[in-house]
């Protein structure tokens, strides 16, 4: 009865590292950099208090903190048009960034 006990929490142990490898998709950084890169020129990227560049821009920090906002909220805005906002041609590795990057600025209340 030992071995089972012992490979049921190996079993379990297992699960918990994959769900938690599974909950960060995406790099943080590299959200950032392609904000830095693509983003910026009408969004305030950081979680500074300030207005955005643009004044139809809804700041970063705005976005993630958002009532309800997922990371499948976000990755669908990016497939959408918006007044103002161009046609973002991006890879599902940079949606995953942006995505990481974006829920980064939650408020941690």
């Amino acid at each position: 009865m030992l071995w089972l006990r012992n490979t049921s929490a190996l079993v379990a142990a297992y699960l918990f590292l994959t769900m938690a490898q599974a909950a960060q998709v995406g790099s943080v950084e590299g959200g950032h950099r392609l904000a830095r890169e693509m983003c910026a020129e009408c969004h305030l990227l950081g979680a500074e208090a300030g207005p955005s560049n643009n004044a139809n821009a809804p700041t970063f920090k705005e976005v993630a903190n958002t009532s309800g906002m997922t990371g499948a909220a976000l990755r669908s805005s990016f497939q959408s048009w918006h007044n103002n906002m161009p046609n973002l041609i991006i890879t599902v590795e940079q949606e995953d960034n942006l995505v990481a990057y974006i829920l980064s600025l939650r408020k941690s209340d």
